[in-house]
């Protein structure tokens, strides 16, 4: 089980409080070297991050705690996530570490370590990391065995190669117009580069960091600026990618807003149709739609949910050998690419569709007709357990009752902040919005 220190996506929070601080960060760097040091000769590892001002401070604290205890350090600064899990397992590094907070404010930051296979590390592994972090005994180097400190000056370029490299040789861009909304993150300069290297004609936003900017106003968590960018060049279609680049959210041609769920029904259909859909199945989470389930059913494949989190979505793929999976937020996890949502590699294939069937992106993106699905979030303290409290589990079971087969509910707590999030669907939205605001009451009244 996660413990105090590592949540659903490694280790997060405000940036220089709690467990975000230089001195947790060096301490993480020592546990884990120490922990992942396990074969003979050099010892490495790999270090990315995006463009939050907090991420020099827990940098250089990691390269100290990696030093320490004789693990040299590899730092490729502002790269994608997905980039670091590549050149893990490319670099035949022991580890590797993601220094981000994803989709969240500029003033979080986080740390998320990837195994030398390149995944996210299981559950197991964190809490013995966890355990040497928050007060175990983490034996040092010798004085002539201390790690050292570079800079990997090509590791955005082999990242650009690997992504090109996912697409057919014959596959071209040309023709096309494409917003580019790389969020002020970790892909603002790679994600321009890999679109218009392909061809295509770019109109890039959200490529200026200045540190305390990334996700603000811009990328797949505020859409609304690609879309805008789009009519006013009239766009073939527009990419938005989060702070750290392993989500995706589209933007048509017309200017509407493409969730994961409609990216995923066309990625897993054209998969399908050329016979790379491992067992006809797409893997995704409770989250993703009603109508999603329904479309798979209707083309002859199945629907694995899991819980929340693409480390779930990833450890299914793996352990029933899928190919594709995902989320509905933007987390698309092709598996015969890559070992981690990568929001890049999904958008080229997107895009090849297009080019492949001539069509716009409003006629093809669309792949079915969603249920009503209305998400809302209950905010609570820390430490407060809402959804234990019995007027809660009463009003939850009611409006299941009442649902019955229109659709499904689902209450869970957020795995990265104190929200519990209250989300239903259903055919008929005035019954949901009627169950949902019951429950909500109810939560509301527990978290108070």
């Amino acid at each position: 089980m996660v413990g105090d220190l590592f949540g659903t996506d490694g280790v997060r929070g405000t940036a220089n409080t709690g467990h975000i601080t230089a001195e947790i960060a060096m301490r993480i760097g020592m546990a884990a070297g120490h922990v992942f040091r396990t074969r003979a000769g050099e010892h490495r590892v790999v270090i990315g991050k995006d463009t939050r001002l907090s991420g020099y401070m827990l940098e250089t604290a990691l390269t100290a705690g990696f030093a320490a205890v004789g693990v040299s350090s590899f730092m490729l600064g502002p790269v994608p996530t997905p980039a670091v899990g590549m050149l893990t397992r490319s670099m035949r590094a022991d580890l590797g570490v993601m220094i981000s907070a994803s989709h969240n404010r500029a003033i979080d930051n986080g740390i998320k370590i990837f195994g030398p296979d390149g995944y996210k590390l299981s559950d197991e592994i964190e809490s013995e990391i966890e355990r040497l972090v928050l007060g175990g005994d983490i034996p040092l180097s010798t004085p002539d065995k201390i790690g050292r400190s570079s800079r990997l000056e090509d590791g955005r370029a082999r990242y650009v190669e690997f992504v090109k490299g996912s697409l057919p040789r014959r596959v071209s861009f040309e023709g096309l117009k494409v917003v580019i909304d790389a969020a002020n993150g970790a892909a603002y300069k790679v994600a321009p580069q890999v679109l218009w290297e392909l061809g295509a004609e770019i109109i890039p936003i959200g490529v200026s960091p200045n540190g305390l900017n990334i996700n603000k106003d811009c990328g797949s968590t505020y859409p609304q600026a690609a879309a805008r960018a789009v009519l006013e060049h009239s766009a073939n279609i527009g990419i938005t990618l989060d702070g750290d680049a392993d989500r995706l959210i589209v933007v048509d041609d017309k200017g509407c807003v493409v969730d994961g769920d409609q990216l995923m029904a066309l990625i897993a259909l054209r998969t399908r149709a050329e016979g790379k859909l491992a067992n006809d199945t797409l893997v995704a989470t409770v989250m993703s739609n009603l109508g999603l389930e329904r479309y798979l059913e209707n083309h002859g494949m199945g629907l694995l949910r899991t819980p929340v989190g693409d480390r779930n979505v990833v450890s299914a793929m793996r352990n029933g050998g899928f190919s594709v999976g995902g989320e509905q937020s933007g987390h698309i996890v092709l598996h015969d690419h890559v070992t981690t949502g990568d929001g890049l590699i999904a958008a080229l294939q997107v895009i090849a569709a297009m080019v492949k069937t001539g069509a716009k992106a409003s006629e093809l993106l669309w792949q079915f007709e969603p249920v009503p699905q209305r998400l809302m979030n209950v905010h609570f303290n820390t430490g407060a357990d809402p959804l234990s409290a019995d007027a809660v589990k009463a009003a939850i079971e009611a409006g299941q009752s009442r649902i019955g087969t229109k659709g499904r509910l689902l209450i869970r707590q957020s795995g990265t902040e104190p929200l519990i999030r209250v989300m239903g669907e259903c055919e008929d939205e005035r019954l949901m919005e009627t169950v949902l605001g019951d429950i909500v009451a109810a939560v509301e009244q527990a978290a108070a």
